[in-house]
């Protein structure tokens, strides 16, 4: 059974506020997807609906071909791990654990020892006495355990350090390899995760911005750095996404596709050409002016 997505113009409503305005994708099986926006774009509301823990104000969300608002077919297949305060959680960790273990029907108990002993996270400690570190490690070790085919992490993985976030990367794509699945990745640690997305959506202002491909999505830019005067005139008239300078050396940001012309002009101006980084085309199409 493949849990495709499809969302068709998609709304929801707080009261008076509208966070998501007529949002249409669909969402294939097997692919991971970055979900990316500034603060306040819709996009926690967006996973809040597709997770089941909301009813769309208008529009329509299937997953699987069915409606997935108290549909517990859906709702026992689709993961949502975020940020979680657990002040109040006296359960010890392996009890969490074997909880979700009676819920999620894919649950893999045996890596979730592998991922236990990976992370080195302390099975017979209430949760609330975990460090936020520990407690992160504990959401996404249950997300990943749970082996969901649609399983979405919203910001989880914001307490742990860089080592551990780190291998929280390398274990999901390798488990990806193993037990492909639809993962949705919502971030703002854009440059640090951008690899591991094989499409990005953007939402801002509760619209839908864009949903391409990385491959596509990042050949938007190029990178050009050389002596100041030669960039200068190389950039003349082009978009410019942002600039560096350090003496006579200018490296600029160009939103422009680099064609073989280009490239070659570039070359003959003693420039270097490289690739733009999703953050900074990211930072430029959310930025909000002309």
């Amino acid at each position: 059974m493949f849990f495709n997505i499809e969302a068709e113009n998609l709304s929801l409503k707080y009261k008076n506020f509208e966070a998501l305005k007529n949002v249409s994708f669909s969402l294939e099986n097997e692919k991971i997807y970055g979900l990316l926006g500034r603060n306040g774009a819709g996009k926690t509301s967006l996973l809040s609906v597709l997770a089941s823990y909301r009813n769309p104000s208008g529009g329509t969300v299937k997953i699987a071909g069915e409606c997935p608002f108290e549909n517990p077919n859906i709702m026992q297949n689709v993961s949502f791990h975020f940020e979680t305060d657990y002040h109040e959680e006296t359960t010890k960790v392996i009890n969490m654990l074997k909880a979700v273990g009676k819920y999620r029907p894919n649950y893999d108990a045996e890596y979730a020892e592998y991922l236990i002993n990976l992370f080195n996270l302390p099975l017979n400690k209430p949760v609330n006495k975990l460090s936020k570190g520990m407690q992160s490690v504990l959401e996404v070790t249950m997300g990943l355990a749970s082996r969901s085919p649609v399983t979405i992490f919203d910001e989880s993985y914001l307490g742990m350090d860089a080592p551990t976030r780190m291998k929280f990367y390398d274990e999901l794509l390798k488990d990806q390899e193993r037990n492909p699945r639809i993962f949705i990745l919502s971030t703002h640690l854009v440059s640090e995760m951008d690899y591991l997305f094989d499409e990005v959506l953007i939402l801002q202002e509760g619209k839908l911005l864009l949903h391409e491909d990385y491959e596509s999505l990042t050949s938007r830019g190029f990178s050009a750095t050389g002596y100041i005067n030669n960039v200068d005139k190389f950039t003349d008239g082009r978009k410019i996404l942002n600039s560096q300078q350090l003496g006579n050396t200018k490296s600029v940001m160009i939103y422009e596709e680099k064609t073989e012309d280009i490239e070659n002009e570039a070359r003959k101006m003693g420039l270097e050409t490289g690739p733009i980084s999703l953050q900074d085309l990211f930072i430029h199409l959310t930025d909000g002016r002309e």
